[in-house]
């Protein structure tokens, strides 16, 4: 169902909006209101997320208001399946904030670029504002939710190309639960039914729900950051072979057979959001085949790893083999005193961290903060090993102690997140390379590239995703102060590693 409004024009000059209406779900919401968790609350205080994926053109010449009608008939059928993105926040008189299920509808946008195409957007060596403009709701807090959408697609129409942006709000949902609903949303278009692999869990049972209340300041809180700080973006894009050799440097691992058989498992485990996998023409379950792999290679690997000493038995990852790198390389940029404390900060998925477990499709935030502290002299003096390690130790015990402790620190002093560097000296790594970007075919074709608009960005914000090639390759977009950017991109430590 569609309820058209008048037209207007975005603020970026290179894009015009020709269409603006609201979309609701094709069915009535049955589902009760869902109580915002204590992983949710906090992000009361930031950006809406701004992730969206470009695609080439439809082929045989689609005319754009068919297509236009494709993705808004797909987008209503996705919504009944995800009711809370059509609904709106709401605060009862205990102050606790819920997502009404109320069938308010989504914002849906039909822009036009035609000023731009395909290499425009990927061309430039640093991100263009232009993509800015493939975005809804800008700089739009989440506690906005309360009169605002909760969720905007826009959909812009390039030269070549056609770029679909959504914007949701972040304390409905995380990283998970955007590109669950963005697969779905894909799935929905491409085969016309609402019969999709992904169905998404809203229970509210766990310990994330809390009776504590956050207090909010009159007229909501703010973003504790600077939004218009002068930024540089940049795509820094590692191949899978060159992950496997800086991985294997971390790990002093010079036997490549088992170095092989160790990211094998690793990509598996990365696949874990696919509940089957095909293996010699059989479809069997990803966790069986995952476990059954870990086993041979955890036995080879004990084997090989008696008499090195407890050094070499941990292996780094290689998401951790290059979040160290990326440490000490951004460290040196910023020509930091050794005495001061730098910070690598990672958002991690409590989902399986927690006992029991949260379905895999549970909908909402369920995730945590991990810092990791060391002085600048430290990351600069020590090698890459030394660097990961500290982070591999944080992460590893991120357990279901560590979350529910989390928990309860949270509810003794009730507050939102916040975000930004305020040293100086900070590093915030969000998204995941796990996450399913790519997953995405609404009927002509997967996505040529991932990209994400102005949203929670500030010097040291970067974002893991997956590379399109797949196979472990990782692109990493990272913000940061112009003149630390140029530093980094004059680094051979880091540039050896990244692809042109």
């Amino acid at each position: 169902m569609v309820k058209e409004m008048a037209c207007t024009s975005s603020s970026e000059a290179s894009v015009t909006v020709v269409s603006k209406c609201t979309v609701f779900p094709d069915r009535k919401s049955t589902l009760e209101d869902l109580k915002l968790s204590v992983s949710d609350l906090p992000m009361l205080s930031c950006h809406y997320i701004q992730k969206g994926c470009l695609f080439t053109s439809p082929p045989n010449d689609v005319p754009s208001e068919a297509l236009v009608s494709l993705l808004k008939r797909g987008l209503s059928q996705a919504l009944a399946l995800f009711p809370p993105l059509a609904g709106r926040l709401m605060t009862d008189p205990d102050g606790h904030v819920h997502i009404s299920c109320n069938d308010a509808g989504v914002l849906f946008l039909h822009a036009s670029a035609s000023d731009l195409a395909i290499c425009d957007v990927l061309g430039p060596v640093h991100v263009p504002e232009c993509i800015k403009g493939f975005f809804a709701l800008d700089r739009t807090v989440s506690y906005c939710g309360h009169f605002e959408p909760i969720m905007a697609v826009q959909v812009t129409e390039l030269k070549d190309g056609i770029f679909i942006g959504c914007t949701v709000n972040h304390a409905v949902i995380d990283g998970t639960s955007f590109w669950n609903f963005f697969n779905t949303f894909a799935e929905v278009c491409r085969a016309g039914s609402r019969r999709v692999s992904r169905v998404p869990d809203f229970g509210r049972d766990s310990v994330l729900i809390s009776s504590a209340v956050l207090k909010v300041p009159e007229g909501g809180p703010k973003v504790t950051f600077d939004e218009y700080a002068p930024l540089a973006e940049r795509i820094f894009s590692f191949s899978r072979e060159a992950i496997l050799e800086l991985k294997a440097k971390v790990n002093g691992n010079h036997n490549q057979k088992r170095l092989l058989e160790a990211n094998a498992v690793e990509v598996m485990g990365k696949q874990l959001h696919d509940p089957h996998v095909t293996v010699n023409g059989k479809v069997t379950s990803i966790l069986d085949n995952l476990n059954f792999f870990r086993g041979g290679v955890s036995k080879r690997s004990a084997a090989a790893d008696q008499g090195r000493g407890s050094h070499a038995a941990v292996e780094i990852s290689s998401f951790q083999s290059l979040c160290a790198l990326l440490w000490k390389c951004v460290t040196r940029a910023r020509k930091l005193p050794a005495s001061k404390t730098t910070t690598f900060r990672m958002a991690v998925n409590c989902r399986h961290r927690l006992e029991p477990a949260l379905d895999t499709h549970y909908f909402g935030n369920a995730i945590q903060s991990i810092p990791t502290y060391a002085p600048a002299g430290n990351v600069l003096a020590r090698d890459l090993r030394w660097c990961a390690e500290q982070l591999n130790k944080n992460v590893l015990a991120h357990d279901d102690w560590k979350v529910r402790r989390g928990v309860e620190d949270w509810e003794r002093d009730p507050r939102c997140f916040p975000l930004g560097n305020f040293d100086g000296a900070s590093i915030t790594m969000g998204s995941s390379p796990r996450f399913p970007m790519f997953d995405n075919d609404f009927g002509w074709g997967r996505p040529m590239a991932v990209r994400s608009g102005r949203a929670n960005k500030f010097d040291g914000k970067f974002s893991a995703f997956p590379g399109r090639e797949g196979s472990g390759s990782v692109d990493i977009e990272v913000v940061l102060s112009p003149e630390t950017m140029a530093a980094i991109e004059a680094d051979p430590e880091l540039m050896q590693y990244v692809s042109s």
